[in-house]
């Protein structure tokens, strides 16, 4: 079962106040990870992960960086603890970068600053009030696409998070937006859900972000991959480092292909997989997406002990 497990990191909207506390506090590994996200970011994410305030912690220029540092701390603690080892890895649009580091193709220090600067520059991409985002549940991925294709007319409207399970996530201007939930509930999709989120990402929207991001990528050494990452973009393994920037430019205006990415994973022969980080949202969405992968949740320090004892890879003692 070890030989065929992946990590998966979560994105954005898993942050909650609190997150990370117990890691850093029972482990020195965890507590390095903190030091050096603060160091790097110039303020204390480390505060707002343990602290908040909640509404600081959930501006996309804050959260980005502190659910990547709760996701790289637990999975240092991982490694610590267990000798697993990914066949794969993959993360849900900024767990993307969580991947990264976890197949060290990104220097931590270097991730936790892009994903700072890219929460910024989606934040900046679209005035706020002019864009919104809605989860439709209960419509096919096809039939959301039709819908956006139908009603959007001269403004944007498109799939965002192809999140399985019978959820599809749209993201464009707020008012094509609306009129796309109302088709989808005409075509039968069992609710409407706007998100409470500050822009609308995953659409053609966010360009003007994908190029500020582009060039802050270029800049950053990308480092040859220990195991392939499933991109966003693609739904399928990346090893190449030479395509990893454009693979994470792309993805500011693609849809997130979460259930593909799932399905992909499966399809290669993981039977096993472990959400690294806050939350457990996409232990939930792989249950549905691929119901005979086993998914645990490694996001403190009971849970990472918890797979150390059940002997998923070889336990180590505490340092």
């Amino acid at each position: 079962m070890v030989g065929s497990t992946a990590f998966l990191f979560p994105g954005q909207g898993s942050q909650k106040v609190g997150m990370g506390r117990a890691l850093h506090d029972a482990s020195a590994e965890a507590r390095a990870v903190f030091a050096e996200a603060d160091e790097a970011l110039g303020f204390s994410v480390s505060r707002l992960c343990f602290e908040g305030p909640e509404a600081e912690l959930t501006l996309t220029a804050n959260a980005q960086p502190a659910i990547l540092t709760v996701s790289v701390a637990a999975l240092r603690v991982l490694r610590a603890r267990t000798s697993i080892s990914p066949v794969a890895v993959a993360g849900h649009s900024l767990g993307e970068y969580s991947a990264l580091v976890a197949a060290g193709a990104l220097r931590f220090a270097d991730a936790v600053r892009i994903v700072n600067l890219r929460g910024k520059f989606m934040q900046e991409a679209v005035p706020a009030g002019v864009g919104a985002m809605a989860a439709i549940l209960g419509l096919g991925a096809d039939e959301v696409a039709a819908v956006c294709q139908e009603v959007g007319g001269a403004e944007v409207v498109s799939p965002a998070n192809l999140n399985g399970g019978g959820q599809v996530v749209i993201a464009g201007h707020k008012a094509a937006v609306e009129r796309a939930g109302q088709a989808a509930k005409a075509r039968g999709a069992k609710r409407v859900v706007p998100l409470a989120v500050s822009a609308p990402f995953h659409c053609a929207l966010m360009q003007p972000a994908a190029e500020r991001l582009a060039a802050e990528l270029a800049r950053v050494e990308i480092a040859p991959l220990a195991a392939p990452v499933v991109t966003n973009v693609e739904a399928a393994p990346n090893q190449d480092p030479g395509r990893v920037r454009e693979l994470l430019t792309r993805q500011v205006t693609a849809p997130v292909r979460w259930e593909e990415s799932v399905q992909r994973l499966a399809a290669t022969g993981v039977t096993a997989a472990i959400e690294v980080g806050a939350g457990n949202v996409l232990a939930g969405l792989v249950r549905r997406i691929a119901p005979a992968i086993e998914v645990q949740s490694a996001g403190d320090p009971e849970a990472i002990d918890a797979l150390a004892r059940a002997g998923l890879g070889e336990a180590k003692t505490h340092a």
